[in-house]
């Protein structure tokens, strides 16, 4: 095996919810591997950090204010990305939101904002990609996912729902289009430390019941779930498809 299986270099790729935690993490990670990226998020300012710093590793950023939710719009900036770059060979559909609240107090608006979001906005966006890739002949999708599409959390009874549908369309959409050389895989992270996870753990009960579940004894780092996504999207994961990797510290092996 040479050092050529993990190499990206000259690949082109969109990231959404690029601008900052996550996905900012991935996006500067692919441009450490060679990767030309073009940033989705809905706030500019948060954009312009990104590309800077994908731009300070030697490769080219473009940047396009997307809300996924707005399908209509997500197929339209598709056929874009593809025309600015030349051809997409690697989509990360990260953008995702999440609001906590106990089963027996979810209401509507809270429910629908989770799915249009993390599983409508992920799967017009998916399919709006994977119609280019097939027609270019190939390309790799990379969807994240959490390990609540696998196990359930408290409290986030709506976020489980979204992800476990995440696992299932990217389990649909490898099978059906392994034929036409796209892959689709998901990543599947245990908390992350970001500025959103920071304020959740300044609570001691949650901090303890995280903890409690970890085997690996600390959150992950963004770096880290990065790794995955640039094994998933390098030739040396071109045989693996409809997979979900967990990033996750060994939560949901017991």
């Amino acid at each position: 095996m040479g050092k050529d299986f993990f190499d990206l270099t000259g690949k082109k790729a969109v990231v959404t919810g690029a601008g900052r935690g996550l996905g900012r993490s991935i996006a500067v990670a692919l441009a450490r591997y060679g990767v030309d990226v073009m940033l989705w998020s809905r706030t500019v300012s948060e954009l312009e950090q990104t590309a800077a710093l994908v731009r300070a590793e030697g490769r080219r950023a473009w940047i396009e204010s997307v809300d996924i939710t707005e399908v209509a719009l997500t197929a339209k900036m598709a056929e874009k990305a593809a025309e600015s770059m030349g051809r997409v060979d690697v989509l990360v559909n990260n953008a995702g939101v999440n609001k906590p609240q106990p089963t027996a107090e979810v209401d509507e608006a809270t429910w629908d904002m989770l799915m249009n979001t993390n599983l409508k906005g992920a799967f017009f966006c998916a399919q709006a990609f994977g119609k280019i890739m097939i027609a270019q002949g190939g390309g790799k999708i990379i969807n994240v996912s959490s390990q609540s599409g696998k196990v359930a959390l408290l409290n986030r009874a709506a976020y489980c729902a979204s992800k476990g549908g995440v696992d299932q369309i990217t389990r649909v959409m490898a099978y059906e289009w392994a034929e036409h050389g796209v892959t689709v895989n998901a990543v599947a992270p245990t908390f992350v430390e970001t500025e959103m996870t920071a304020n959740m753990f300044k609570k001691e009960e949650f901090r303890d019941y995280v903890f409690s579940k970890l085997r690996v004894p600390r959150l992950a780092k963004g770096e880290e779930v990065a790794a995955g996504v640039i094994y998933l999207a390098s030739p040396g994961a071109d045989i693996v498809t409809g997979h979900i990797l967990y990033i996750d510290g060994g939560w949901t092996i017991h």
